[in-house]
């Protein structure tokens, strides 16, 4: 559990990092922590929303979500208050981050890629799940 904890934070950690050298660039170094949970927050709603089209596509059933829908909102809230709790609530991300920075320069640059391995699976993974929803004939499911 330690481990998948540690992970998750490591995560925020080259996310935020990654923000931070990014927006110092541009001028933008503001609300970078702000700007890390948003990121993390659009990859976890981006893998819910893969794995309920695999469901969809898995038990041939049509599944239609609208903003009227409240059922729609509570996987997003779960989600922005799992984040909340985790990485805002009390500013735990920082003594992690003071943790993470202390890492070897190759530890980090593996860590790095890893977690930009991981983005690329859900993003890849989002796309690939859409693609297989619109191969199904949905006429015959609704």
């Amino acid at each position: 559990m330690k481990f998948i904890k540690k992970s998750y934070y490591y995560f925020f950690y080259k996310i935020y990092r990654s923000i931070e050298y990014s927006s110092g660039l541009s001028g933008g170094k503001f609300l970078t922590s702000f700007k890390a949970s948003a990121v993390m927050i659009t990859l976890e709603i981006w893998l819910l929303i893969s794995l309920s089209a695999y469901y969809s596509i898995y038990k041939k059933t049509f599944i239609e979500l609208s903003i009227s829908m409240p059922i729609a909102y509570i996987p997003l809230i779960i989600v922005i208050a799992f984040n909340y709790l985790t990485i805002e609530y009390k500013d735990n991300w920082k003594k992690y981050n003071i943790e993470f920075a202390n890492y070897s320069k190759n530890k980090n640059q593996i860590g790095g890629w890893i977690v930009f391995g991981i983005i690329l699976l859900i993003i890849s993974n989002l796309i690939y799940s859409f693609y297989l929803m619109g191969e199904v004939d949905w006429s015959k499911y609704r």
